[in-house]
């Protein structure tokens, strides 16, 4: 009885001993599980049982798992399960089958997705060498696919934001274009014939269209699509011509045409380029894209984001949603922009080459950013001029250029800022007057034959209230020369010069030369009058003239129509009283005889301003074309101030710009 029992208990110690070396199904399948968190799919067809792996060769299971995460981008994927107790352990060693609960959890492309599901596992292999493996399905990709099925993707194109003015009027919206299409077996007796003179009106090849109508699909009583037009007349003539059909569809379209176009810019197909610099699976190859303007720097806010419905269809069966983002539409943009403005003052160019920048001096929203010549974006997008890129790159006035994002030799408009830096410094008192003789001056030796010249003489000591009224470089020459380049240079950065413009839309940032410092005194004594190397945009200047209205303080320039207004940009530049002088001074411009403004004293209502001329010399003996300028705004009521620069006037006599502004100013009113 003895010997058995210890016969009894050896065995039992043997049996254990060796259930201990085994592998148990928990062990096996967190090495399963391991390979599945880590995403190495390929690896889990090792883990496959002998059926699975003669039912679901590699590429109907481990290899279509892959392509169906890399199709959903998965990622974060958590699979977590149920580890058998004790009992159950017990039973599926005895048995060699186990069932384990697992929970699969991923993000993708469309949204989460979690599911749970069963893994069995069965025992395998020679007594010393058995094994666990998993007797696999389609369910371990996702449950819906047990019993066959596929894996489709819906997307929605989301609909592109409108870019809308202060009084909600399109500047760039969503409208009807017309698609231009062929039915091939309505082409004529002569579709040669009629093919050439579609590609003629289109301003397309015939080769374009034998390509779109060889395409697999097309049938020859079907409509195949050859050019969007926007051009309802063009549309027309185009149904004249045998073969020929239309169709509405939605299209960008751009309501103030060349008036807007550097200020609003386009859309266009994406490049490769461009999709190249973009984040992974945000853009498609046939997507569009902002070009240029608000349309590209708005883009994100605008494009919005597609929706996606992933499904699992079965035959006779309806589709089972499997993961779905909503479509999110691009956002609408409001701006300050008050188009009609914008058109007025483009109007008013009226071929002249030039920049102007219109604000609320009071609240700093900008109400217009013209840039002139300019071009149609709508015949960029659905145009019919042939070489139309090449005709705009080779126009000698360079209509491509965005003039009111740059910046310009500002001439005698610089002259209201340069007094406020002798008032704040102390080197100009307002009614102080300096005796100047003759119509050039000079420092001494040190300038060498250079003098500074005025366009005007004076009667009597010259203030800075008759300084402004004839411009008189030489009085603001001296004034510079006096306070010093280091002051000179700080005052002109407390009006924002050498820093960038605190606005939404890129602006080059105004300078006072090309290093930030002065070379010599003479260079100090031209920077004073705008001349020298003194850059600075029109929206910039039109800003720095805010200070006179409201009390020395510069207000901040603003675009979106959700941009807090009134906010003060420097504050404190000059003192109110001193804010009074220069705007006194600013009226007497143009109520003097001897204004350089003068002429605009016939509008029927009051205006005050600054003139300039910028000249732009070859050499310090040889002219050059002149740039002239004119801020300007209506005194009483101070509701719109403009900057206006227009290119090459110096055969059109002084009183140009000014007559042009008054016609403006009346035309707003």
């Amino acid at each position: 009885m003895k010997k058995m029992l210890v016969l009894f208990i050896f065995m039992s110690f043997v049996l254990v001993a060796c259930s201990e070396d085994q592998v148990t199904p928990n062990e096996r399948f967190e090495a399963y599980v391991t390979n599945w968190n880590e995403l190495e799919i390929e690896k889990l067809y090792d883990f496959f049982s002998a059926d699975t792996k003669e039912a679901f060769p590699a590429e109907q299971s481990v290899e279509r798992q892959q392509k169906i995460y890399d199709d959903l981008q998965v990622s974060e994927i958590e699979v977590s399960y149920e580890a058998l107790g004790k009992e159950s352990l017990k039973t599926a060693m005895e048995e060699g089958k186990a069932t384990l609960p697992f929970t699969v959890k991923m993000e993708t492309f469309a949204g989460p997705i979690s599911f749970d599901y069963e893994a069995v596992l069965v025992r395998e292999g020679e007594e010393e060498k058995q094994n666990w493996f998993v007797q696999w399905d389609s369910g371990y990709i996702f449950p819906e696919l047990k019993d066959g099925g596929e894996i489709n993707f819906h997307t929605t194109t989301p609909v592109r934001g409108e870019i809308l003015d202060r009084n909600q009027m399109p500047l760039a919206l969503n409208d009807v274009v017309y698609e231009v299409g062929i039915v091939p077996e309505k082409l004529g007796d002569n579709p040669e014939a009629n093919k050439e003179k579609i590609a003629t009106a289109l301003n397309i090849s015939v080769d374009s269209i034998d390509t779109a109508l060889s395409a697999g699909w097309v049938q020859p009583n079907l409509f195949v699509p050859i050019k969007k037009i926007y051009d309802k007349e063009m549309l027309s003539k185009l149904w004249q011509i045998d073969g020929i059909s239309s169709q509405e569809v939605s299209g960008r379209v751009y309501p103030a045409g060349e008036a807007a176009a550097h200020l609003v810019g386009y859309i266009g197909q994406i490049t490769a380029e461009e999709l190249e610099k973009q984040e992974p699976g945000v853009y498609g190859a046939n997507d569009v894209i902002g070009k240029r303007g608000l349309e590209q720097l708005y883009e994100k806010r605008l494009k919005g984001e597609p929706g996606i419905q992933v499904t699992i269809s079965k035959e006779n069966e309806d589709e089972v949603i499997l993961v779905e983002k909503a479509v999110k539409n691009g956002e609408n943009i409001s701006v300050t922009i008050d188009i009609n403005i914008q058109e007025k003052i483009y109007a008013n160019y009226d071929g002249d080459s030039g920049t102007s920048a219109a604000i609320n001096p009071k609240t700093g929203e900008t109400l217009a950013l013209v840039s002139s010549p300019s071009f149609d974006p709508n015949e960029i997008l659905y145009g019919t001029t042939s070489n139309i890129w090449e005709t705009l790159q080779n126009d000698p006035m360079n209509p491509l250029l965005n003039r009111f994002s740059a910046t310009y030799a500002p001439g005698s408009v610089i002259k209201p800022v340069t007094a406020s830096i002798g008032l704040q410094n102390g080197t100009i008192v307002p009614d102080e007057g300096i005796e100047i003789d003759g119509l050039t001056w000079s420092n001494g030796s040190g300038w060498g034959d250079y003098e500074v010249r005025r366009v005007s003489p004076s009667n009597g000591p010259v203030d800075l209230r008759d300084s402004l009224v004839r411009s008189d470089n030489i009085y603001y020459a001296m004034k510079a020369v006096e306070m010093g380049t280091n002051a000179f240079i700080t005052g002109m950065e407390q009006f924002g010069f050498g820093e960038a413009l605190p606005y939404e839309y890129p602006i080059t940032a105004s300078s006072i030369s090309s290093t930030g410092t002065m070379e010599d005194e003479v260079q100090l004594a031209n920077s004073s009058y705008g001349q020298g190397q003194l850059e600075v945009s029109s929206l910039h200047i039109a800003t720095a003239y805010t200070t006179f209205l409201n009390g020395g303080n510069m207000i901040k320039p603003t675009l979106l129509s959700t941009e807090e207004t009134g906010q003060v940009w420097q504050e404190g530049l000059i003192t109110a009283d001193q804010a009074t002088v220069i705007q006194e001074a600013l009226r007497a411009v143009v109520t003097e005889s001897n204004g350089t403004a003068h002429k605009a004293n016939d509008a029927d209502f009051a205006i005050a301003g600054k003139t300039g001329t910028a000249e732009l010399k070859l050499t310090s003996e040889q002219g050059g074309a002149e740039n002239s300028w004119f801020v300007a705004y209506p005194s009483d009521s101070q509701e719109i101030l403009i900057a206006m620069m227009i290119e090459e006037t110096q055969e059109k006599g002084s009183s140009y710009i000014v007559e042009k502004m008054a016609d403006l100013l009346m035309e707003i009113k």
